[in-house]
């Protein structure tokens, strides 16, 4: 047994105990961020209401532990009042039932679970821009709030959902969007050095685009990281779904700015262009997304260029086991510490993430060899 494959197992050990320790507690909840040790459990209509489950069914497909499959599938019972109340739907569908409905349908072919998705797919399409070509990505945050022509560069990940739905039903209209939603990305979000805006405001009438912001990044031109992770999956999988070169081309971009700016361990600051005095600020939820991307781009790469990035993203999840991790601390249930959440907002900075724990455990499957993975 080579060195890498220990360290990979020993890091997939931890994660799934740890994880099995959690759900005595955590059950069919679904937790965001981990504040004094302890898991917070958000609102079923949160972004994140996905993760939990998602990282549940990934161990449970490697495992066989029967317990895990349980709660997934009670946790996305509990989706069922979101999405048939509809009102508090948004762009992250797709991120939510991507890694319930979907995860549960590819791995059981639960008929329940493939109408969830396919509603989840419609109600997400139905936010498709036709002047702008984009998704819009919030319903207003408050009364009076304008916010129809904001698109974020976290829904590339969502875009899954829609080339899912295309290939279930054979409907091309679904892929058509994403491609749509993702050629739009290309156009606006993605700088010539790689970096990404993290909001692009668009005027919803002409689609003409009005002005990139920071949201959660430091500024509006600054290099908020997991805007660039997202990218860089989002754009892989947009790849793989349509064999577009653009894509692939764009992801390589984003993916080697990246790469440029990791400091010597290989965890990403939570923006590349902060302040020198914010940059030791680390976001643990950027490097795992990150290198779950890496992973499959290196997948769908050749030669030199998968060399890279499989190292990239390999040395990225050996750096965020062997540093952030919180294996042998049982007053925290976070797998990783040391994730941004909004910086600009003060809110779940420097904490784990369970969307950080989440990529963690996909980079670890992907090595491994064990998915599936839903996304693709």
């Amino acid at each position: 047994m080579n060195n890498e494959r220990v360290w990979v197992d020993e890091a997939w050990r931890h994660s799934l105990e740890k994880t099995v320790r959690n759900s005595a507690r955590i059950g069919s909840g679904f937790p965001h961020a981990s504040q004094g040790g302890v898991y917070q459990l958000a609102e079923p209509s949160w972004w994140t209401a996905g993760f939990w489950p998602g990282m549940l069914w990934l161990l449970y497909g490697e495992s066989g532990k029967e317990e895990l499959k349980l709660l997934a599938e009670e946790c996305e019972a509990r989706l069922d009042d979101v999405l048939d109340a509809y009102v508090k739907l948004d762009h992250d569908m797709g991120f939510i039932w991507t890694m319930t409905s979907v995860a549960n349908y590819t791995l059981t072919g639960n008929e329940t679970s493939r109408i969830r998705a396919m509603k989840a797919a419609n109600y997400l399409a139905a936010r498709f821009n036709l002047k702008g070509q984009y998704i819009r990505a919030w319903n207003p945050w408050s009364e009076g709030e304008r916010n129809e022509g904001q698109a974020i560069i976290d829904c590339c990940m969502n875009m899954p959902l829609l080339f899912w739905a295309s290939r279930i039903s054979g409907d091309p209209r679904y892929a058509h969007i994403a491609e749509a939603h993702m050629d739009t990305v290309l156009k606006y979000f993605i700088r010539a050095d790689g970096s990404v805006y993290h909001i692009v405001n668009f005027d919803p009438h002409t689609g003409e685009m009005l002005e990139g912001l920071g949201g959660q990044g430091y500024a509006p031109e600054s290099a908020w990281s997991r805007g660039a992770a997202w990218a860089i999956y989002g754009l892989t999988l947009a790849y793989h779904h349509t064999g577009k070169n653009d894509y692939y081309q764009a992801a390589k971009r984003v993916a080697n700015f990246f790469l440029s700016r990791l400091p010597e361990d290989s965890v990403p600051a939570w923006d590349f262009r902060a302040p020198d005095e914010l940059r030791s600020l680390r976001d643990t939820s950027a490097g795992s997304c990150a290198a779950s991307g890496l992973l499959l781009l290196a997948a769908k790469s050749e030669g030199g260029d998968a060399d890279v990035y499989r190292a990239g993203g390999e040395r990225i999840l050996k750096s965020l086991y062997e540093n952030y991790g919180a294996w042998d601390d049982p007053a925290e249930e976070g797998l990783l510490l040391h994730g941004t959440s909004n910086y600009p907002q003060g809110t779940n900075i420097d904490v784990p993430l369970i969307y950080g724990d989440f990529f963690f455990v996909e980079g670890l499957a992907r090595l491994k060899g064990c998915g599936p993975f839903y996304w693709e």
